[in-house]
């Protein structure tokens, strides 16, 4: 594992189109067909890294409260497979089912979504708000495994601003976990 911190997109930024095999229903899956007209959470992530198993039952809970509300959550894997088939999309649609994901899981096999987005490490999350423009970006909270129960602090008050019609607050800490494996 090496240790990465996000790039944090400048605010305001459009989000990139991606279209992409969704691992959890074998289809190809757009930007423009999974977005939310209130929130959508775009969250880089993998089946292998550990910030990842440390976020992911507290993710899925709160995937399930914010879909509830309108809001859209994206995963995307963006590592290469060849030097970790961990992350191999039959291994992401497993993944999918054994922790509950009720969000797609995408594969970004060329990486080129990761690039556009400057995705950097897993978890690493992109708020963007009804016009596709990044509210926020950055980590889910302040634990790390091994050091506290998440709550996806940071992630929630983002949401909770747009979902009431507010700016998000702009002092946003970068997501830290395990690089992106590029190719």
């Amino acid at each position: 594992m090496s240790l990465a911190y996000s790039n944090m997109m400048e605010l305001g930024a459009k989000a990139p189109n991606f279209s992409l095999l969704n691992t959890v229903t074998g289809k190809t899956a757009d930007l423009s067909e999974l977005k939310s007209d209130i929130a959508t959470v775009v969250v880089f992530i993998c089946n292998h890294c550990p910030f990842v198993h440390h976020i992911n039952p507290k993710l899925v809970e709160l995937a399930n409260v914010y879909q509830a509300k309108g809001v859209n959550f994206i995963a995307i894997s963006s590592n290469d497979v060849a030097n970790y088939p961990q992350d191999a999309p039959e291994y992401m649609t497993e993944t999918a089912k054994k922790e509950g994901y009720t969000f797609p899981y995408l594969y970004d096999e060329t990486q080129d979504v990761a690039k556009a987005y400057k995705a950097e490490c897993t978890p690493d999350f992109f708020v963007f708000n009804k016009n596709l423009e990044c509210a926020y970006r950055g980590r889910f909270d302040e634990t790390r495994p091994g050091m506290g129960q998440p709550t996806g602090k940071d992630l929630t008050n983002a949401l909770d601003a747009l979902i009431a019609g507010n700016k998000v607050n702009v002092d946003q800490k970068p997501s830290m976990g395990c690089n992106i494996k590029w190719k």
